[in-house]
């Protein structure tokens, strides 16, 4: 194994986010200069511009920027207020009350919008304020948000999962969405655990209890809302439509529902229709770079010489879900969640599976293991939006972080080494 590829491919990736560069950018160019080293110039300029472009051409990514569209529809037709308004009579009569609405709105919210960050920007406008006037510090109400956020990239309709699937080379998008389910909320009830306890400790105001008669009330209000869901993962999970057209179903009610709460206008749409852009051509460029590197990796036989060394450490399945977690959680660090998946899925995926570990099971793990590093500098995207929602700074909000952080650790060991919390839904669909 020649060592030269593999240091010029790490130094450069690392140099490069060093001085700023966007994620997108150092993976493509470190990409190029690896290949530079192993074949020459002009094939391999030729050879990663082919892989990226390449890298996009999948009918299944045709979901990705659908279920963009949607979030931002989602996102600016209403929906968030009466999530917040359901999960208020819920459980807005418990220690840290606001907190645990915060939680529950977000992973509500994250499944139906499929964006961590469009969860994030929307609890973090609308309750940042209620909970500071009730007495919460701002910098806990911006913690909370910013890790439930995360948990809407677990519990489906996801992008992640469905890149996943790609990277994975074909695991079922239907099963990666129901095994979401478990884990995703079991993390959002952690982090209903910590909120609540740090609000008993510091003495948060409670408040009143709800009427069944407010709780149906709201329920129904949201239920438009919740249907989608239904829709969406019914949907596939049935096999009347596949995930892509799935997420163009999801467009077309997310649209009408806009219209219907009178929350959208025809005078609206063609921002809605830049914002998704922006998004998808962000999220596309992270895709097709990943790819390349991914490729690079391949042509270098470092998955193969990664799953062998790990292999030859230790044969213990325990042992080595734990260095694969340990190193993810350092990845996720320093890379965004889709490139990671991208690039390490190939890597880690051939070792997990010699010790008889289910694609499924480990495709949960792994997101669910990158999406506290969407939580932590210098790379995490939805830390950096809720922090800016809340206007504080990161270092007044690593405090209240670090319990909530210790929760989402938790759950994502139990989900480690307990393979039927991912799997026994889609088993009980024979997925």
């Amino acid at each position: 194994m020649e060592y030269l590829p593999i240091l010029v491919l790490i130094l450069s990736f690392v140099s490069l986010l060093a001085i700023g560069t966007p994620v997108a950018w150092s993976i493509a160019i470190s990409s190029l200069l690896t290949m530079l080293i192993s074949i020459p110039s002009v094939a391999a300029f030729t050879t990663v511009s082919q892989r990226m472009a390449t890298g996009l051409d999948s009918f299944a990514l045709l979901a990705i920027p659908f279920f963009i569209l949607s979030g931002e529809l989602m996102n600016k037709g209403g929906i968030a207020h009466r999530l917040i308004s359901f999960a208020k009579t819920l459980v807005g009569a418990l220690p840290g009350g606001l907190a645990l609405i915060n939680v529950i709105s977000a992973m509500l919210m994250g499944a139906i919008a499929g964006s961590a960050m469009a969860s994030a920007s929307a609890m973090g406008s609308i309750l940042g304020p209620e909970m500071e006037k009730d007495g919460y510090d701002k910098e806990f109400g911006a913690a909370v948000n910013i890790t439930s956020a995360t948990t809407g990239l677990i519990i489906p309709p996801s992008n992640v999962l469905i890149v996943f699937s790609l990277a994975s080379g074909g695991a079922s998008i239907a099963a990666l969405f129901l095994a979401g389910y478990i884990p995703g909320i079991l993390t959002g009830i952690f982090l209903m655990i910590v909120a609540s306890i740090w609000a008993k400790k510091k003495k948060y105001p409670v408040g009143k209890r709800s009427s069944l008669k407010s709780v149906f009330r709201t329920f129904v209000d949201a239920v438009p809302s919740l249907f989608l869901l239904v829709l969406v993962i019914g949907g596939i999970v049935a096999g009347i439509f596949t995930a892509t057209e799935a997420s163009a179903i999801a467009v077309l009610y997310s649209m009408l529902l806009g219209f219907f709460y009178r929350e959208i206008s025809l005078e609206k749409l063609p921002q809605i229709l830049l914002d998704a852009s922006a998004t998808t051509a962000i999220v596309m460029l992270l895709i097709g770079a990943s790819m390349s590197m991914s490729w690079v990796l391949s042509f270098e036989h470092i998955p193969q010489e990664i799953s062998s060394g790990l292999l030859g450490l230790t044969d213990n399945k325990i042992m080595i879900l734990l260095l694969i977690n340990i190193i993810l959680l350092v990845v996720g660090i320093f890379m965004d969640i889709t490139p990671a998946v991208l690039i390490f899925t190939p890597i880690f995926l051939p070792v997990v599976t010699k010790l008889g570990l289910d694609p499924v099971h480990f495709g949960i793990v792994m997101i669910l293991n990158l999406c506290i590093g969407l939580c932590t500098p210098p790379v995490g995207s939805v830390l950096f939006v809720g922090v800016g929602v809340a206007k504080t700074t990161i270092e007044k909000v690593v405090r209240p972080l670090l319990p909530l952080f210790l929760a989402m650790i938790v759950a994502l060991f139990l989900v480690t080494y307990f393979p039927q919390l991912s799997l026994w839904l889609p088993s009980l669909f024979n997925l």
